[in-house]
């Protein structure tokens, strides 16, 4: 799905705009801190846009490229902690512990 008009510039991270969580997970730990890096530096930018347009409609009835859009932040959500704070993709000290999540807030 396209992104709005609008976040036209975000068009070349459109791959991380992933419906689950587990798919989120697993582009974490696939991607360089370097790709993780130039995303969370383009996408963190446009974060409280992206908040502002997506609040514009119900939840449960956000069109599909609102939809992208909000996937697209919760990967931005899903790389904050290893670039912001562990300088890696996995939590350190956490073997090989993995936690699976059972519902998304929206799945679209």
């Amino acid at each position: 799905m396209p992104l709005p008009a609008d976040f036209a510039d975000l068009e070349p991270y459109a791959d991380w705009a992933l419906a689950t969580e587990p798919e989120r997970y697993a582009r974490r730990l696939a991607s360089s801190m370097a790709d993780m890096q130039a995303f969370y530096d383009a996408a963190f930018l446009r974060l409280e846009d992206a908040i502002a347009y997506c609040d514009k409609f119900p939840l449960d009835s956000l069109p599909d490229d609102a939809v992208t859009l909000m996937h697209l932040m919760q990967s931005l959500v899903m790389v904050s902690f290893p670039v912001e704070v562990w300088k890696q993709a996995r939590v350190p000290d956490s073997g090989a512990a993995y936690l699976d999540v059972i519902a998304e807030p929206v799945v679209g």
